[in-house]
């Protein structure tokens, strides 16, 4: 089941943000987590929902960021600097992504520009990423211990090179962003950016994990059979998306942005109101026809 208001989950768990982009409070017995760092226009949504949820912003210990798009990092500026002893984490290649200026310009444009009308509300709030904030590595295997909570961190690149996952056995909770399926509307969409088979096999990664709840970054979470089904889901929609793909490459004469633009038109056919821009997806699907281009499959 499919679920999207923002609120508390279960015992130590909470959902917050809007619909488009959320994030994860989870509390342990010595330690808070903050899971995703969303867009920064979720920030006053974030801060009234903690006051209503009786959550103390002071309390949060660690900021995992879960990769480094700009859709995922918004909030963490405003957190790191008002609550200087959070530590904030992210994989090693994420860590390395923000020592570019560029991807720090990056952020901070494509950040402004999806607020829109909504940068009104956010004056008075630091959301600007600059060199001040320098998050820790976390790899494969590690463990982030909450107390009697207890976080378990996967590398599942092909969305991003600096895609991370995170689980908790004991309850079955897997935070893995856009390294699964976006649960938009009644679909799935595997948005997989950079390498479609390093997508498909940080999937077969995740595949033996016992799933109770799959919290997405964006639109929500998910509970029962199909959290349970969904990174099984997830495989067989990103095969269907690559023989697409590869189909509408072939189509094109193996042009990529002939085909990126039927294919973007195409999505938002199938997929309206989802939340990126037209312009941006279609600067996703150019980098997936970039990979599928170096392919043996994509020859002539």
């Amino acid at each position: 089941m499919r679920f999207r208001k923002p609120g508390k989950i279960d015992s130590n768990l909470w959902y917050l943000g809007v619909e488009e982009s959320g994030a994860y409070l989870l509390r342990g017995h010595h330690g808070t987590a903050l899971i995703n760092g969303g867009l920064s226009y979720i920030l006053p949504d974030v801060l009234t929902q903690m006051r209503e949820f009786g959550i103390d912003p002071g309390e949060i210990t660690k900021l995992l960021i879960l990769h480094s798009h700009f859709d995922h990092v918004g909030m963490v500026p405003y957190f790191k600097r008002n609550y200087p002893a959070i530590e904030v984490l992210a994989s090693e290649a994420a860590v390395k992504t923000f020592e570019k200026p560029k991807a720090i310009e990056f952020i901070n444009s494509y950040n402004q520009l999806s607020a829109g009308e909504r940068n009104e509300s956010l004056k008075g709030f630091d959301l600007e990423w600059r060199d001040d904030i320098e998050p820790l590595p976390v790899r494969e295997g590690d463990i982030i211990d909450l107390g009697r909570v207890a976080l378990k961190i996967y590398e599942t690149p092909g969305h991003s090179n600096c895609s991370i996952s995170a689980y908790e056995p004991d309850t079955g909770l897997l935070f893995a962003s856009d390294a699964i399926g976006i649960p938009f509307s009644d679909k799935l969409f595997p948005s997989m950016n950079t390498n479609i088979d390093q997508f498909l096999n940080s999937l077969e990664k995740l595949r033996p994990l016992r799933v109770n709840v799959f919290c997405a970054d964006h639109y929500g979470y998910i509970t029962g059979d199909e959290a349970e089904t969904i990174v099984s889901e997830t495989i067989k929609e990103a095969l269907r998306w690559k023989a697409q793909l590869y189909e509408t490459f072939r189509r094109n004469a193996f042009d990529i942005d002939s085909a990126a633009s039927e294919i973007t038109s195409s999505l938002y056919e199938k997929m309206p109101g989802y939340f990126i821009a037209p312009e941006i997806i279609e600067g996703v699907f150019k980098q997936m026809f970039k990979y599928i281009a170096k392919t043996s499959e994509a020859q002539r």
